[in-house]
């Protein structure tokens, strides 16, 4: 029996560094025995990399996904005109890519570029007569109103409006928190919500595994950035706007004087030249900014932590999911999630008893509790860990996570 097609229209693809697109590379990859796959995306360039090609569309393959990628200018994150040159060159030529795809059953789409990406299938479900499936990883404008991105209200209630048509349109929009299923009922007011399912994102738990410090790669990495012996509190992903992390970083201040404990933070994003100046500013040496790390070692750099941060700004709760949370706590690694009382992040930390939490700019909490776990034991900090990896291999493995898409999609393309 042929197979039904789907298309993905995600930006964010193998080899891109960005959460997202690691996850739906591996659910594409995962699926594409069950339906015939293409996707739409960017030319890699979440980590600044320049696109190594002059054509506007370039057509690949990652083993039996057909890949469709999409030249973009280059993105400065800290400027908000290349942000916007960017998302509106992204919609045009994706419409454009999808409009040439032929026999589309179904597209899939989430909520990147924020608001516009829903916009893709609903213009696309019409056009192409075929199913919508809205994945959003992140509720906007709400992620942009909590950061005050713009003080222009009548474009968050338009983007809004935008947005709330897209999830109508839908024949199914998928959530990736339970917090998140409930914002999707207020924007609707409890009326007519959109038919929605609740599907946590994941990690490998196959491939990153709790490894001991003195694992050779583990060593390797310590050595290399001279972390060895250190107390480390490591911050692994998107240093953007959405979590604070440009006020965070003032309370590394407070610890200056702790020659064996080191704050690393790996990863790139519009707020980490601000983070920089401030730790030069005020000479601390025991904070480190790392590049990300190719996706085969992060194995081994979530392991070099003794504690992990989770954090997400103020205003983010049913919003937003923090997904490096699971990479976490599949290595066993303690949390100390910087988190409102309630959010999807904060109660798999208290269902797994596997960390602390503060609430978002509660700076003298977030000092008290680093204090805490760096004078923790070490046979108590590692069994916090291992409650996370436990509750990781009971509740939220890879297979029980692409299992539910695997049959929210044939439920779909049934109906």
């Amino acid at each position: 029996m042929k197979k039904r097609k789907i298309t993905f229209v995600i930006n964010y693809f193998y080899p891109d560094f960005a959460s997202t697109g690691q996850l739906l590379t591996e659910l594409c990859l995962d699926l594409q025995h069950d339906f015939d796959i293409t996707v739409i995306a960017a030319q890699p360039g979440y980590a600044g990399e320049s696109a190594q090609t002059t054509k506007l569309f370039e057509e690949d393959y990652l083993e039996n996904v057909k890949v469709i990628r999409i030249r973009l200018p280059k993105v400065d994150k800290t400027s908000k005109v290349s942000r916007m040159k960017y998302i509106f060159s992204y919609f045009m030529l994706a419409n454009l890519a999808l409009w040439k795809e032929k026999d589309v059953d179904a597209i899939y789409t989430i909520s990147q570029p924020p608001v516009l990406g829903g916009l893709i299938g609903t213009i696309g479900k019409f056009l192409k007569r075929s199913k919508h499936i809205y994945n959003i990883q992140d509720f906007n404008p709400e992620q942009a109103a909590a950061v005050n991105y713009t003080n222009k209200q009548s474009i968050f209630k338009l983007a809004k409006k935008v947005d709330m048509l897209s999830c109508s349109y839908s024949d199914c929009v998928i959530v990736v928190g339970s917090d998140m299923s409930e914002t999707l009922k207020k924007r609707f007011e409890h009326k007519s919500v959109p038919y929605h399912v609740v599907i946590n994102n994941w990690t490998n738990e196959d491939e990153i595994l709790p490894l001991d410090k003195k694992d050779v790669h583990v060593q390797q990495f310590l050595k290399d950035n001279n972390l060895q012996d250190k107390f480390i509190i490591m911050y692994s992903g998107n240093i953007g706007l959405y979590y604070d992390l440009e006020n965070l970083i003032k309370v590394t201040e407070y610890f200056k004087g702790y020659e064996d404990l080191a704050f690393v933070f790996i990863g790139e994003g519009a707020v980490k030249p601000q983070m920089q100046s401030f730790v030069e500013e005020k000479e601390i040496s025991n904070v480190h900014f790392l590049e990300y790390q190719p996706k085969e070692f992060i194995k081994y750099s979530l392991n070099a932590a003794d504690v992990h941060l989770v954090v997400n700004q103020k205003g983010i709760k049913g919003v937003s999911v923090p997904s490096k949370i699971y990479g976490v706590m599949a290595a066993g690694k303690p949390i100390l999630g910087v988190l409102e009382q309630g959010s999807e992040a904060q109660m798999l930390i208290k269902n797994s008893q596997c960390g602390v939490v503060v609430e978002p700019q509660d700076y003298q909490s977030i000092i008290k509790y680093i204090e805490y776990l760096y004078g923790l034991e070490n046979k108590k900090l590692l069994d916090l860990g291992f409650n996370g990896r436990d509750y990781l291999d009971q509740h939220l493995k890879r297979e029980i996570s692409i299992n539910k898409y695997r049959n929210t999609l044939k439920e779909v393309l049934k109906s």
